[in-house]
């Protein structure tokens, strides 16, 4: 005899496994902070090659104007200005990074928590049924 409460139950944990489950089970495998810690040194890498882009992007924009400035311009305060801005965008992305996926860890968690309610729940109407 077929159980209402158990198909509807089992069709929604289905549905849960096939969508956002996987990404949670995925995010759910780590623990808190090497979860954090993978995506903000993912974070830095990506920013840093953004950064690199952005900047080469930059100079060859009007080369000869740069080429020509370089001889006039004083190298250490051009080289710490470039520093200075790429450590603001590779902290900033960082910290966003951060705040993202800690957000992100605590959300799948919480989510895996309720899947696992569902489990024992489903289990229990099983084990009290009579087969």
């Amino acid at each position: 005899m077929l159980n209402e409460e158990r198909i509807i139950l089992m069709t929604h944990m289905a549905s849960y496994e096939e969508g956002e489950g996987r990404k949670n089970v995925k995010i759910g495998n780590y623990f808190r902070s090497d979860y954090v810690a993978v995506q903000v040194l993912k974070a830095i890498i990506s920013g840093t090659i953004a950064f690199g882009v952005v900047f080469a992007l930059y100079i060859f924009y009007d080369f000869e104007v740069f080429m020509q400035d370089l001889y006039e311009i004083d190298l250490i305060a051009f080289a710490k200005k470039v520093l200075f801005y790429y450590a603001v965008t590779v902290a900033g992305y960082g910290v966003l990074t951060y705040v993202v996926s800690t957000y992100r860890y605590v959300r799948a968690k919480k989510s895996l928590k309720c899947y696992y309610q569902n489990l024992k729940k489903l289990a229990s109407l099983y084990s009290g049924q009579d087969v």
